[in-house]
């Protein structure tokens, strides 16, 4: 198998890392146009006793650590260069891998190039950045109960507080209309058939706020077409994903306000 099929596959869910790490798309897939770029080049550098994702991710690591094609962030203020600063960039390496990405510390050990030691002291440095960000207030676009019961928990013992509960399209914008929130939280497919997506469009035209879509329909956002979310988790979700991009969603955003 050539290694453009081995890699294509991946390149999905690097784009979505690569994001994660930028916080923005247009940085983010500049990262992963370099990637490609230096395998085409070198392809000698994608580790054949690897796994393809773990191989691929790993050079993505070690583009980041080389060059600097993150130019949204770098063009920003010094307020937003100090936020950046306070989370060490190998530690929200090591949290997004781990928590996000779904890696084990081995693997994520072996994308970084360190010990899994290494890892974990990295990932509890990042928790305890992650713990000082501030608190906001947050919507959940969910038409399944259980599953919005179990985000309106999981925001409540961040720290922050549930700005309103929406299961449709109708809902949702009327909720923002009600109270303007800090963050939403967003399924794709609602309650009534209405779409997830066409309801933060329309509150986009209103309000800046940033986004999470949870959804199980990954490929639907995901499409190489513009715009696409920066921060997208998969259901069945794990509690420490959700968290972990809650987290990061809301370090660009505050930051980008400060710039402001």
């Amino acid at each position: 198998m050539s290694l453009a099929k081995i890699i294509a596959p991946q390149i999905p869910y690097l784009r979505r890392f690569a994001r994660s790490l930028t916080g923005s798309q247009p940085s983010g897939d500049a990262y992963v146009e370099a990637v490609l770029q230096a395998l085409l080049a070198d392809p000698a550098m994608f580790a054949k006793d690897l796994a393809p994702r773990v191989a691929l991710y790993r050079i993505l690591i070690k583009v980041w650590d080389s060059v600097d094609l993150n130019h949204e962030v770098v063009s920003r203020s010094a307020a937003y260069e100090k936020r950046l600063d306070a989370m060490v960039p190998r530690a929200r390496q090591a949290f997004l891998l781990t928590t996000v990405e779904g890696f084990t510390v081995e693997e994520a050990a072996a994308i970084l190039a360190t010990s899994s030691d290494e890892v974990r002291t990295l990932i509890d440095e990042a928790g305890r950045s992650i713990a000082e960000q501030v608190a906001t207030s947050v919507l959940i676009i969910e038409d399944e109960p259980m599953i919005a019961m179990d985000l309106e928990a999981l925001v409540e013992g961040l720290g922050h507080e549930v700005a309103g509960m929406a299961r449709t399209h109708t809902e949702a914008v009327a909720a923002v209309k009600s109270r303007r929130p800090g963050l939403v939280l967003a399924d794709i497919q609602l309650a009534d058939g209405s779409s997830g997506l066409d309801a933060v469009n329309e509150i986009l035209h209103s309000i800046t706020v940033p986004v999470i879509f949870i959804t199980a329909y990954p490929e639907r956002l995901l499409t190489g077409e513009r715009p696409e979310p920066a921060f997208l988790i998969t259901k069945p979700f794990e509690t420490d994903t959700v968290k972990a991009v809650i987290s990061q969603a809301l370090f660009f955003n505050t930051a980008e306000n400060a710039a402001a």
